[in-house]
């Protein structure tokens, strides 16, 4: 039976990270596990309230999520690595769909996503689009990615390189991959996205305008990698953590663009 190494990179998810690591242990049930929790210089009780939820916790200070996000690798034991944000929660049928791709070829993959609510009614607009669009270019969305070591290991990992849109690039070196090996444990290797969705917050889209979201987003577009490779470019995604105008939090609020500034 395969080894599922969890690695959530964290940075100030004291309100989150004990219902992100719950999710896991009560999701992957049945499976041997590990859960890891990168504590990327958080200046809260991340690393405190990870370990009392059951996850071994790693210290960095990178303040970068592809860093952060390699570190938990570089420790981890499992023949299967899935990494999931610090304020996204995962499910049974999540666990159980990656166990299944992985049995049959996938090399790597994602899942679909929901977001918390509330959420701005410019986002229920928005981002059913957006999810549908990762989905059908068959990109992972950040705050849920899996590979096998195999192939996490082949194609590099993360990106050092980028501080954002480091999952696209993962997504397409682990595509590639897979077209070259052809075969993976005597099935087709594949990419895959997991139809049964991951919950992740919308904070940020109650944090901050819609104007503001995608303004930043269009100007990445077009910019491409020049404009990730600096952190002082993405103050989006690193600047000081804005209150969360919400009511509840990922791990209190009923089923309903992943966060860096963590």
């Amino acid at each position: 039976m395969p080894v599922f190494s969890f690695i959530v990179p964290a940075h100030d998810e004291e309100a989150s990270i004990v219902a992100t690591v719950e999710s896991i242990v009560a999701s992957a049930q049945g499976q041997e596990f590990e859960v890891i929790v990168v504590d990327d210089a958080s200046t809260d009780r991340t690393a405190d309230l990870a370990a009392g939820a059951g996850a071994r916790v790693v210290s960095v200070d990178v303040r970068q999520i592809a860093g952060a996000r390699n570190a938990g690798a570089e420790v981890a034991k499992g023949d299967v690595f899935v990494f999931v944000d610090g304020d996204t929660r995962v499910t049974k049928q999540v666990v159980e769909g990656v166990v299944a791709a992985t049995s049959q070829g996938a090399v790597g993959g994602g899942a679909m996503i929901r977001f918390d609510r509330p959420m701005p009614v410019w986002a229920h607009l928005a981002m059913p689009l957006m999810t549908r669009f990762y989905f059908m270019m068959k990109l992972a969305a950040g705050c849920f990615v899996f590979a096998t070591r195999d192939a996490f290991e082949a194609t590099g990992g993360f990106d050092r390189e980028l501080f954002a849109g480091e999952e696209v690039e993962l997504s397409q070196a682990l595509k590639r991959y897979a077209k070259a090996i052809k075969q993976w444990r005597g099935h087709r290797a594949r990419f895959v996205i997991v139809r049964s969705p991951v919950e992740t917050s919308a904070r940020k889209l109650r944090m901050y305008s819609g104007f503001r979201i995608l303004g930043e987003l269009f100007r990445l577009i077009a910019l491409g990698r020049r404009g990730v490779r600096k952190r002082e470019n993405l103050s989006l995604w690193y600047g000081p953590r804005r209150p969360d105008p919400g009511s509840c939090q990922v791990g209190d609020a009923p089923s309903g663009p992943q966060d860096r500034s963590r």
